[in-house]
Formats: C-alpha cells, sequence, structure tokens
C-alpha cells in the first residue's frame, strides 16, 4: 500500500465483508505527531483461532486465494512507523482494529485522500453498510455519518445517486480536508 488511505478502502472491506451494519473509522492526530487509526464494526467476529494467527498472510478466510495482506501490511507499516498494532474480535460482535504512527518518522506513510477513500466506500455500498467517520488534529475536529444522511434522504435514495454522490463528495472534501488535507 502506498498510503494510509488505502490501507483504511482494504480494511474496511473487511469489515462489509463480514456482513457490518456500522463501520466506524477514527482517526487522531495528537500535538506530536501520533497518528492513531481506529476501525471498528459490528460484524460477525472473528474465532479466537482466526484471532491468533491473522496477522499472518497465510490466514484469510477467503476461498478464491490463500493469502490475505490487508491486516499484516498495517501491522508492519504501523510497527516500522515507531507505533504499535492491535485487534481485538468476539464472534458475532464484531471486530475493532487499531494501528497508531509517528508521522514523524521517515517509514510513515503519507495519508492519501482520506475524503476520497471514504466516498469510493459509500458510492460502492450504496444501501449497506453505514459509515461513521470522526477525526480530530490539532487543526480541529470533524465528523461524517451516513446514518444521518440516509435519514434526510429517505430509504429509496441510494448513496451513489449522481446528485447524492456528488453532495457527498464536497460535503466530505469540506468536512475532512482542512484538518487531515487532501491527496
Amino acid at each position: 500500500m502506498r498510503d494510509l488511505s488505502l490501507h483504511l478502502l482494504d480494511l474496511a472491506q473487511n469489515s462489509i465483508t463480514a456482513g457490518a451494519s456500522l463501520v466506524t473509522i477514527r482517526m487522531e492526530l495528537d500535538d506530536q505527531g501520533l497518528l492513531t487509526m481506529t476501525l471498528k464494526d459490528d460484524g460477525k467476529g472473528m474465532s479466537p483461532e482466526l484471532l491468533a494467527r491473522v496477522t499472518s498472510p497465510f490466514a484469510t478466510t477467503r476461498t478464491t486465494r490463500k493469502v490475505g495482506l490487508g491486516i499484516p501490511l498495517m501491522k508492519e507499516n504501523a510497527e516500522k512507523a515507531g507505533g504499535s498494532f492491535s485487534l481485538e474480535s468476539e464472534e458475532g460482535r464484531g471486530t475493532t482494529l487499531t494501528a497508531s504512527m509517528d508521522t514523524h518518522h521517515i517509514d510513515c506513510l503519507p495519508m492519501g485522500d482520506l475524503s476520497g477513500t471514504l466516498l469510493s466506500l459509500m458510492l460502492t455500498n450504496p444501501l449497506r453498510p453505514d459509515f461513521l467517520f470522526e477525526g480530530r488534529t490539532p487543526l480541529g475536529e470533524a465528523s461524517f455519518d451516513t446514518r444521518e444522511v440516509r435519514a434526510a434522504l429517505g430509504s429509496d435514495i441510494p448513496l451513489n445517486e449522481p446528485a447524492v454522490a456528488e453532495w457527498l463528495k464536497q460535503a466530505l472534501e469540506e468536512e475532512i480536508n482542512p484538518i487531515f488535507g487532501g491527496a
């Protein structure tokens, strides 16, 4: 992965595949440059056996291929950048992944297009799940919740309706780019 937003896209896809109805993404950058990313879902969760081996690239639940690189690469990138990685999961309740990294470290990946990544998740999953983004940096705070958008739209209008998609793009850029920057 060449940036953190692409990691986020890949990891959020795991949550979607796990049947999550809500995917919560939290990003916090402190005054010293420590970035903490948390991805939490209410999907099917992992068995203790899978959880114990999921950081290996040869652990996957997919039947189409025998490797899964998203979690192992995120763990490696966090640790290479002077940070940490943790994963908690309970069957039937969901999974929480937390990765932190020192953004001043030479091995820390750039953020990438965070608002574009969130938009991609929403447009490629127009009916389900919902996404909650919460972000905080020394420049301010941002929040975006698709449950609020769906409540305003009504249940019969998907998020990938062209006019809605354009509004989402502008709203995400206005909310997120001032504190996390654009691509």
